[in-house]
């Protein structure tokens, strides 16, 4: 499998992210401008987290509009697999890739810190490394990770099984206080109908090794090389 890994101005996770596929993985990489448009060569492409263009607007707005991005709409209607870390999440939302929003926080603060996630679906390219009920422990770090979406697209989703990942505790209960950012029933993560696009929150590239408190996060890059 070829992986792109996108780069726009202010990505600070596209080293993480590049690192993990090249070095732990050990498969072929490469960056992608985000001016470029020829990405047909790539089977997945990973928007990485960071605050690309300074998150003028809102986060994700400018990003939205950008060549590269536009070329993953057609790219992902090509049953190619996208997926997006925390403001990559909040780029393939504004760039309507998934459904949603990302508003910022209920508490009004940044959060960062280790957060456990229970598995909704583990039936899609992203997750069929890990079981369904699985509690997996990640890093979050962002203002703006207060996942919402109306209620009949939230009807939706839960029929599709489109809620990918929430937010729990150790012992996997879904519950306000295991709720880190005020998102609509702890949703983490989400994927398109297809299931070929995944936006989630958590980083899992900062959890692939045990130096760093956990590897949870090989769990999901694993999956996809399962395809």
């Amino acid at each position: 499998m070829k992986f792109g890994v996108a780069v726009y101005p202010g990505s600070n996770c596209d080293y993480d992210t590049y690192y993990v596929i090249r070095d732990i993985l050990k498969k072929d990489v490469d960056f992608i401008d985000y001016r470029q448009t020829d990405i047909d060569k790539f089977d997945c492409i990973i928007v990485p987290g960071g605050f690309s263009f300074g998150d003028y607007l809102r986060p994700g707005a400018l990003a939205s509009h950008t060549p590269l991005t536009y070329a993953l709409r057609d790219f992902a209607e090509k049953d190619k697999f996208v997926v997006g870390i925390c403001n990559g999440f909040q780029i393939l939302t504004e760039a309507h890739l998934l459904p949603g929003v990302l508003l910022p926080n209920s508490h009004g603060k940044f959060v960062c810190k280790h957060q456990f996630l229970r598995v909704e679906n583990d039936k899609t390219a992203f997750t069929n490394k890990l079981s369904k009920g699985q509690v997996v422990k990640l890093p979050i770090a962002h203002h703006d990770g207060n996942y919402f979406v109306d209620e009949d697209t939230l009807k939706q989703m839960e029929e599709n099984g489109q809620i990918i990942l929430r937010y729990c505790d150790e012992n996997g209960n879904v519950s306000d206080e295991s709720n880190p950012n005020g998102s609509i029933l702890n949703i983490a993560g989400v994927s398109n109908k297809n299931k070929n696009v995944f936006g989630l929150m958590p980083h899992p590239e900062r959890a692939c090794e045990s130096l760093l408190g956990s590897e949870d996060g090989l769990l999901f890059l694993k999956s996809l090389l399962e395809i």
